[in-house]
């Protein structure tokens, strides 16, 4: 018996899914889920030809494959490797996985939008499969806009001069943390020698600053650019180790002015720890156009 997939009935299809302990079917008839328990559940209904229907199969081993995808996926290396160990644990591995993402409101929106998207991916091919049951092509489903889904919670604004002591304030956790790097790396002489360039070399606000916020007002990151000659050159580019991975980084580039009294290029220097943020300027049109090395002696 045919029926029409709509958003509602894919809602209340996701919802029963999730239910582990009970058995749902759909009533193809009325296009309602209905479970075992419910009252107005017929026995006789199964006799019925193909009035019900069995739901997608999903079980916890599902939902376990789909954290660890998340999990894999997910570029904050802090909250990739918490999550890596909740999913470790064994037993109450689902709370621990829980718990993580509670300490992480922007990161666990994404984990929302993720899992949701693949639950109705997994409905759509079920529903496709009963269409060509019936002999009827198979259709797709319309892709939900959820890039941007966590970034809409940041606000970005030109920076003022009160922004100066939040921004040193995540500059030396930026030192702290880029000598911990370094370490695992180099000797700690050479580290604290390193970090110590970074320090000398630190502008803000420059020419050119901007500053990201969560909607509480918090300090989530900041820009910090300083013309020379034709040249918009990026000081600093730093984000707090917990907004990581959510696009801040490659919303504050985009703030910066496409041209600007005469200065025709951007030039930014790539940090060896931060070789991944390279996709994000090549993705804005920035060209490679160094390398650095340094041989410690």
């Amino acid at each position: 018996m045919q029926f029409e997939l709509t958003e509602a009935l894919m809602d209340t299809i996701l919802f029963a899914m999730e239910d582990q302990n009970r058995l749902f079917y759909l009533d193809t008839r009325d296009g309602i889920v209905i479970s075992e328990n419910d009252e107005e559940f017929d026995g006789d209904w199964d006799a019925a030809d193909g009035r019900l229907v069995s739901l997608p199969e999903w079980d916890s081993s599902e939902g376990f494959h789909l954290m660890e995808r998340f999990a894999a996926g997910f570029k904050n290396t802090i909250i990739r490797n918490k999550l890596t160990s909740a999913l470790d644990k064994g037993r109450g591995v689902f709370r621990a996985f829980k718990d993580v993402m509670a300490e992480y409101p922007k990161a666990e929106q994404r984990w929302f939008a993720f899992k949701g998207r693949e639950m109705r991916r997994i409905i759509m091919d079920w529903y496709n499969g009963q269409r060509e049951e019936w002999g009827l092509e198979r259709i797709g489903i319309e892709p939900e806009e959820t890039g941007d889904l966590v970034l809409e919670d940041f606000c970005f604004r030109d920076a003022v001069p009160e922004d100066r002591e939040a921004a040193q304030a995540l500059h030396r956790e930026y030192l702290d943390e880029l000598r911990e790097t370094l370490r695992q790396r180099v000797p700690e002489k050479a580290a604290r020698s390193f970090a110590e360039e970074r320090t000398g070399g630190w502008v803000f606000p420059g020419d050119r600053a901007v500053i990201a916020e969560t909607g509480a007002g918090e300090f989530a990151g900041y820009l910090a650019a300083e013309i020379r000659g034709d040249a918009l050159c990026v000081a600093a580019l730093e984000v707090y180790p917990e907004y990581r991975g959510l696009g801040i980084g490659e919303a504050l580039l985009a703030c910066l002015p496409a041209s600007s009294g005469g200065v025709t290029r951007i030039i930014l220097d790539l940090p060896a720890e931060s070789g991944d943020f390279s996709r994000v300027l090549l993705r804005h049109s920035f060209l490679p156009y160094t390398t650095g090395y340094v041989r410690y002696l």
